[in-house]
Formats: structure tokens, sequence, C-alpha cells
């Protein structure tokens, strides 16, 4: 596994430097890398999707384990430098995919090139991802792809927090109740800001989402939607959103406001009323 003096030597090699505006901050905690690819789950002749994958070190302890990767990076110059490292490697080359380019055609649109990739395969995210693209990236794989098990990633302690939150707290909104439709959410830890190079101005954490044998609502765009309306106007009570004409479950009043209800109410709600929004 690099360190970070390796990691040094091998940009200063291809002339690369990390680049605060693609949020380059490279994870260089061997142990903490271990405890996120421990805590995939992953194993030999799994399918594992990376996106952004740096200087390739968690990359690594993936294929390492006999996975077989597919890495999304944007950065041109990282990406010829793990094509020419990975690609070519006589034990990995085989089991390793290089995508060049955003992993996001839309806000809700995987690549053609990652979906051409994954050929509709069921496969688990495992990534330390770019803090631009985590919010996206982890909705559109809740909502379009079922086929994503799993995901175990290390995001800004924030979104981590928006995806732990429950009803009542600060961080509790759209993808907090899209998540746990979805998956059964869990922490692994959180990362200080010295865990990486260079340094970045926020803390980090590591999260696993698991998705559920069966999701809490049967269409999950539909919840993101309406659940997105519900949030954007969070200070207001869901009989001046909805209308007070719908026929209010059990427990829900026209009085209450979105932070109020937690999943399992929010999906009553939505069944009622999603349709109208």
């Amino acid at each position: 596994m690099q360190t970070l003096a390796q990691i040094r030597e091998l940009l200063d090699s291809h002339g690369l430097a990390p680049k605060k505006s693609l949020g380059q901050n490279f994870l260089i905690d061997h142990n903490l890398i271990r405890k996120l690819v421990d805590a995939s789950g992953v194993k030999a002749g799994d399918l594992v999707l990376e996106v952004g994958p740096g200087t390739g070190t968690l990359t690594e302890e993936l294929l390492s384990r006999g996975c077989e990767v597919i890495a999304c990076e944007l950065d041109t110059g990282l990406a010829a430098m793990n094509r020419e490292r990975l690609g070519g490697h006589p034990e990995y080359g085989s089991r390793f995919t290089l995508i060049e380019g955003d992993c996001l055609e839309s806000k809700r649109l995987l690549s053609a090139e990652v979906r051409a990739a994954l050929r509709g395969r069921s496969f688990s995210l495992v990534a330390n991802l770019p803090y631009g693209a985590a919010t996206p990236l982890m909705l559109t794989l809740l909502i379009d792809h079922p086929e994503c098990r799993s995901m175990h990633v290390t995001i800004q302690r924030e979104v981590a927090e928006r995806l732990l939150a429950r009803a009542g707290d600060d961080a509790y909104g759209q993808i907090s109740v899209v998540s746990d439709a979805a998956a059964r959410v869990a922490k692994i830890a959180t990362l200080p800001r010295e865990c990486f190079w260079p340094r970045p101005d926020v803390t980090s954490a590591m999260v696993s989402l698991v998705r559920r044998d069966e999701p809490l609502a049967p269409d999950l765009g539909s919840l993101a939607t309406f659940a997105q309306r519900a949030f954007n106007q969070r200070r207001k009570q869901l009989g001046s959103i909805l209308g007070r004409e719908i026929l209010w479950p059990q427990g829900i009043s026209p009085t209450m406001r979105a932070e109020e209800l937690d999943t399992e109410r929010f999906v009553s709600l939505w069944r009622v009323a999603g349709n109208t929004t």
C-alpha cells in the first residue's frame, strides 16, 4: 500500500500535483483504507465501482483481494497514470477497467461509459468519493440502480450526517429519507483531516449503505421528488404545501412539518399525496 513518500514520488514522476479544484485529498492512513474494504465485505470475484481512485491506493487493495474494479477518474493525468500502472499490471490488469471522465452524465444519470462497463451486473461502490460527487452519485445509485447492492464510502462529514439523520435532527432532509427507505445506513468511522494529504478543510467520515431486500417505497424516484418538495419548504406546515383536502394518514396532521416525519410516516404520506405533487 502506498506511503505518503511513495504518493509524492509517484505524482512527481508523472509531473502531477493534487488539484484543489477537484477536491483531491488522498487518504494516507492504511488502517482506515483496510477498514473501509473490510467493512464492505467484498471478496474475490466481486465487481466494485470506484469513483475518484486518485493514485490508486484503494484500487490496489481491492485488486489484491481478487475484486474486479471499474475505476472512474475525472483527472486526465491521474487517469493516464492509473491506466499505465494498473491496466498493464501482470496480475491485476485483466480485472481493472479505467474510465476517464465524469461518473455522471447528469445529476441523475450514470455516464454511458460507466453503464456500459457495469453491464447491469450486481456491484458495490467502494470509494473515497470526491466531495462534489458524493450526494448526486449516491442518490442516483440508490434510486436508479438496484443492482448496486452496497456502498462503503469516505465522504464529507456533513453529508454523512445527512445520510444518518433521523426525524427531528437539523441535518434531516431528502437524502435522509431516501437512503433510509432504500438501505440500512451505518457509520464506520470519523476521519480527522490528518488522515489525508493534502489536509482538507473539513472532517470526513466513512459510512456504509447496504440495500434492503425490499425498499420501504416501491418508487424511490417519486419518493425523492416528494421529499424534496417538502424539505424545500421545511418551515411550512405540510398542509400549506400539499393542501388540506387530502386524506391524512393516521399520526400525521396538516400542521406538522416535514422534519417531524420519520421515514415510515413519510412513505405513508407519499402513498396518498405523492401523485399530486
